[in-house]
């Protein structure tokens, strides 16, 4: 009986507790995350399948650091910043931060109006109408209500599972290739090294730090709920990379081996699943990229105006009213409002755009991590929560890395 009471007092405390971590990984799985894994599968097959293991690690290591700096300090990673790098970087860093969610933002509205062209719908009417819902979710909710919301749509993800096995891939050589890189010749390819940076860049962004550790902070995690709180990061993590593999194996199984290698948006990824997967596969896919693209629709310009308010010292937080956080909620309506207003322009090449901005993401994402390093290694910080030394090598690992593969992108194409 004790045993049972423990673990229920466990349980009950991770379900208390469990949301950020959760949610902000998930967020990966956006639209632009399923243009760049759908992307992946139909140009390369299995050959980047490798690099969710390591991916995942990283996630992991960094979505760590980012939750025990809020749970420690209470403030939010901007906030940090300002305070112990200055007004001045911190004011550029926002810039940076607001005009790459842009084209985050912009990516997600052109999922919501792919995704519901698929059933006869016109994005003139389905974009404005799902801008005024994630509007009014946050503007009207509260914290608690909002990420009950938010934690349900996670789940939903579940979706891409069974496209993938419905896909019926080739098991036994995708798992192969999650294990083995593929020949070298391959990373002197620019389109191989763009796709690379690409998946890192929309499985770490770098506005997910942000996200993280401010709603560590507004959800009131303390260093007494830090352990539960590193479960929900770890389990986010974990789930929403399988979720990513599983992408990467339909679209291979699919696009790749009846030769669509080209992915012009996630309509033409779910449109080849319908003939070769079955009807199933292709709902679905449909309303899995509905899910994912309202799902960030609400949360990246969440995202960019925490950041952006902690980090120029005005006040955030959907806790508060619209009263009390004014630039807060104008900053969110005006991101929704563009973002959507965007889409309804004709003839811009999303795909394009979205693929692009997640290798941006790839490619700024040192600079967070430089940032993040230095504050979660201050001693006087920090206290005891100072990173172990495996952390630090794998947090700096993956910097090293990223501006390794950056320049490698840049000579390839410049030699080409």
């Amino acid at each position: 009986m004790r045993f049972l009471r423990r673990w229920k007092t466990r349980a009950l405390i991770f379900f208390a507790v469990v949301g950020p971590g959760f949610i902000t990984a998930n967020v990966d799985n956006d639209a632009n995350g399923i243009w760049t894994y759908s992307s992946a599968g139909a140009q390369f097959g299995h050959m980047l399948l490798w690099t969710m293991i390591p991916t995942t690690l990283a996630l992991i290591v960094i979505q760590e650091i980012a939750a025990r700096m809020g749970a420690v300090t209470g403030k939010g990673l901007s906030d940090l910043i300002r305070e112990e790098f200055g007004f001045r970087i911190t004011f550029f860093m926002m810039i940076g931060v607001l005009i790459i969610n842009f084209g985050n933002v912009v990516g997600e509205f052109a999922g919501i109006a792919g995704s519901l062209e698929l059933f006869g719908l016109s994005k003139y009417i389905t974009v404005p109408i799902c801008a005024f819902i994630v509007w009014i979710i946050v503007l009207k909710g509260q914290y608690k209500t909002v990420e009950k919301v938010f934690l349900v749509a996670s789940f939903f993800y579940v979706t891409y599972i069974f496209a993938g096995i419905l896909a019926k891939p080739a098991w036994i050589d995708a798992l192969v290739s999650t294990v083995k890189p593929p020949p070298r010749e391959m990373f002197r390819q620019p389109s191989y090294l763009y796709m690379v940076i690409a998946v890192v860049g929309t499985t770490i962004a770098p506005w997910m730090q942000f996200y993280l550790q401010a709603s560590i902070v507004e959800k009131g995690v303390t260093r007494r709920q830090y352990k539960t709180s590193r479960l929900d990061v770890i389990t986010g993590c974990i789930f929403t990379d399988i979720v990513a593999w599983f992408i990467i194996v339909a679209c291979a199984a699919t696009l790749y081996a009846h030769g669509y290698r080209n992915v012009s948006d996630a309509k033409d990824a779910a449109q080849a699943l319908h003939p070769l997967a079955g009807d199933y596969a292709y709902i679905l896919f449909a309303m899995g990229l509905f899910n994912a693209s309202l799902f960030a629709a609400s949360i990246l310009p969440l995202s960019t105006a925490y950041t952006v308010c902690e980090g120029l010292g005005f006040e955030s937080g959907v806790g508060k009213g619209f009263r009390e956080a004014p630039v807060f909620y104008w900053l969110y309506t005006i991101l929704i409002v563009a973002g959507a207003g965007v889409i309804l322009i004709p003839n811009l090449p999303l795909v394009r755009i979205s693929i692009l901005s997640q290798v941006v993401n790839g490619a700024v994402l040192p600079f967070v991590l430089v940032f993040m390093l230095l504050l979660v290694n201050k001693k006087e910080l920090m206290d005891t929560y100072v990173n172990s030394p495996f952390y630090n090598v794998i947090a700096w690992g993956t910097t090293i890395i990223m501006i390794g593969l950056t320049i490698a992108l840049f000579w390839t194409m410049k030699a080409a």
